[in-house]
């Protein structure tokens, strides 16, 4: 008998877009209190300094309401899964529209004033908005459900970019916007490496099995992976490494298929 085949994780669309909107003004109040000095401060994105990752979480606030505003498109293109691994080979288009919105913002205030805008414009745009109204996002047409799915990846990635690179900032992640960032990307590794040989635990938020080899049926699986939301983001995304991560004890490891170096980042 073939295995049975997984369903597809949904979301609740009113958690998500009050996650979106949570996270978003946790960020706004953060940036707006940020000094000339911090704004300068390096960030582990290359050569974006704060003011550049400020500018680029506003620019990817930013298209849920640019997007509404375009005409509907006739078709959908992108499902959500898809989205984690359609990103790449956007970077140098990202950088370039973020660096025009860094230069355009201007100085810290002018950062807060555009977050002020771009939180009202959202606000405004999803009062009106179904979740099946379709979107022309960046890497193809997608459902504005599935969108907002994708801004609380953003939204907690960056959130704690922007923690690393202002030490004591301490921006606080909204719980749903990290519950929705972490399940995406777990069912994310679930895709690019089938199986159910080895079983991955994010707590409290995902499992996932994952990794071919003997199928796993009842009782203890022989190979486990364990760490907590954001040690799993940063892995997933490429912002530590899987030896770093084992080095620093926060992934635990057990069995001959528990080792997913080779499987990580699953998107940069």
């Amino acid at each position: 008998m073939p295995p049975a085949k997984k369903r597809t994780r949904t979301y609740d669309s009113a958690k998500i877009r009050k996650a979106v909107l949570a996270q978003s003004g946790a960020v706004r109040d953060a940036v707006g209190a940020l000094t000339p000095d911090q704004l300068a401060r390096p960030t582990r994105l290359g050569d974006w300094t704060v003011h550049e990752l400020a500018a680029h979480i506003a620019l990817v606030l930013g298209t849920v309401h640019r997007y509404l505003g375009m005409p509907e498109p006739e078709r959908h293109e992108v499902a959500l899964m898809d989205w984690p691994f359609a990103t790449v080979g956007k970077a140098a288009q990202v950088d370039e529209d973020t660096r025009a919105i860094a230069e355009a913002a201007g100085t810290g205030e002018g950062l807060g004033a555009l977050f002020a805008r771009t939180l009202a414009g959202i606000e405004e745009s999803l009062a009106a908005a179904p979740d099946t109204r379709l979107v022309p996002s960046r890497v193809g047409v997608m459902t504005l459900g599935d969108f907002l799915v994708t801004r609380t990846v953003e939204l907690t990635v960056h959130t704690d970019d922007l923690n690393d690179a202002v030490p004591g900032l301490d921006v606080p992640h909204d719980r749903q916007a990290l519950a929705a960032c972490a399940r995406l990307l777990a069912d994310a590794l679930a895709v690019k490496a089938p199986g159910a040989s080895t079983e991955v635990r994010v707590p409290p938020y995902a499992v996932v099995q994952c990794v071919q080899g003997p199928r796993h049926t009842r009782g203890t699986p022989p190979n486990v992976v364990e760490t907590d939301p954001l040690t799993w983001i940063r892995l997933a995304t490429g912002r530590t490494d899987w030896k770093t991560a084992l080095d620093a004890a926060k992934v635990s490891a057990s069995g001959e298929r528990a080792d997913l170096s080779e499987l990580l980042p699953i998107m940069g």
